[in-house]
């Protein structure tokens, strides 16, 4: 998802504008890969703990809990699981604008998390199932 919103016009706002479509694919690009980022959290807490938070902002304390995240990576983590939400349930409140920046600014947050996750799945390889 990060690399579909990279090959999106994101030049000037107004590349990003000049075709309402941009928008839209953005935003999908960008829910999917928030929702995505949440998703591999849920499974590294029930695969290698046995946890099963099921709201994203509690996905975010029982990482930063288990110190799957450091607590400056749960900082970064935090208010993306607001803004999930908010993308999901208030998204008629998303414009465009907001959309170019956080694409435009905001991606290598999800980028940080991912790697975290990447790092502590190569320090923890006998907490992930890969029988399945």
């Amino acid at each position: 998802m990060i690399e579909a919103i990279r090959r999106l016009p994101l030049k000037t706002y107004n590349d990003f504008i000049e075709d309402s479509r941009t928008a839209a694919a953005a935003e999908s690009y960008l829910r999917r890969a928030l929702e995505s980022v949440f998703d591999l959290g849920r499974h590294i807490m029930a695969k290698g703990f046995a946890a099963s938070p099921a709201e994203y902002k509690a996905i975010v304390a029982t990482l930063a809990e288990y110190e799957v995240l450091t607590d400056a990576q749960g900082r970064i983590l935090r208010p993306m699981a607001g803004y999930r939400n908010r993308m999901a349930h208030f998204y008629n409140e998303i414009g465009a604008e907001e959309l170019y920046n956080i694409c435009r600014n905001d991606l290598a947050d999800i980028e940080i998390i991912c790697d975290a996750f990447i790092d502590w799945i190569n320090r923890h390889p006998d907490k992930i199932d890969t029988t399945l």
